[in-house]
């Protein structure tokens, strides 16, 4: 029978924790259940002490990316939860995504549906990150942000190196699954209101979340964001050649600058889709 290891990265959330991990424990008396306290001030450990889960503390705090890091390696299991100390994952959709999980999925993640989007800003956020991600994919990413999923211990920690130790580690996961062709699935969830207050900046982070889809788009599938703008570099400069040479009946040295970068654009997408290949080539 396999083991189940669930992971709670958590700053500063005690008073989630004091309600949640009764709820875990109970539902699951036979998962490991490990928090890692990321650098919290407050009583993250007290709490874990108290209701008998492990805690691995830190020091000072190192981000979100880094804490599923280091429970990851920690964990025993060979299945990994992963869920938010916030309080807005349900401990009872832990064995749905197991369920899911068991159907031949290496990965389920909980989709959220548009009411449990933490305001109508995240939520169009999100739906343009998931666009861009099943663009880069090829397949439907029903949410590309969410923390709460289940995975096959061994394929997740194939990726650890990958995974920022800030925002997002969902994302880069999720995308590194799909490149690697092992089945991921979306398990439909609801997810309550956060408890106590955001770590997310809105404007910080959602620069940072797209920057990291083009980061892990140039590693998953680089001719998908090369190609293109080779494309659109050497339309620009048909197009102004048109205009030189009948305005003024010439060629510019504009023109040959634009077919020049375009080429050049192009070829460094290919030298990137043969790095990729290096990077997710699997050795027996």
């Amino acid at each position: 029978m396999s083991r189940l290891s669930i992971i709670l990265p958590a700053k500063n959330e005690a008073p989630a924790l004091a309600d949640l991990l009764p709820r875990l424990r109970a539902a699951h008396p036979e998962a490991e259940i490990i928090v890692v306290d990321d650098g919290s001030t407050d009583d993250t450990r007290q709490v874990c002490a108290k209701t008998g889960v492990t805690c691995l503390s830190s020091p000072y705090s190192m981000g979100n990316g880094a804490a599923i890091k280091r429970g990851a390696r920690a964990a025993t299991g060979d299945l990994l939860v992963f869920m938010d100390g916030d309080g807005q994952h349900d401990p009872a959709d832990v064995a749905r995504l197991l369920a899911k999980l068991d159907e031949g999925y290496d990965m389920v993640v909980g989709a959220r549906d548009w009411e449990s989007q933490a305001g109508v800003g995240r939520g169009l956020a999100n739906t343009l990150y998931n666009w861009l991600a099943t663009h880069m994919t090829g397949h439907a990413v029903a949410d590309l942000t969410s923390g709460f999923r289940a995975a096959r211990a061994d394929k997740f920690r194939e990726f650890l190196y990958l995974l920022p130790n800030g925002f997002s580690y969902p994302t880069t996961s999720t995308m590194a699954f799909f490149r690697s062709a092992f089945p991921v699935a979306y398990l439909p969830i609801k997810a309550a209101g956060r408890v106590g207050k955001s770590h997310i900046k809105p404007v910080r982070d959602g620069f940072r979340f797209l920057l990291i889809i083009f980061k892990i788009a140039t590693l998953y599938a680089p001719l998908k964001l090369f190609a293109p703008t080779a494309v659109a570099f050497f339309a620009l400069g048909w197009a102004y050649w048109a205009y030189t040479f009948f305005e003024f009946h010439r060629l510019s040295l504009v023109s040959v600058a634009l077919w020049s970068a375009s080429v050049i654009i192009f070829l460094i997408g290919l030298i990137s889709e043969q790095i990729t290949s290096l990077t997710y080539r699997r050795d027996a």
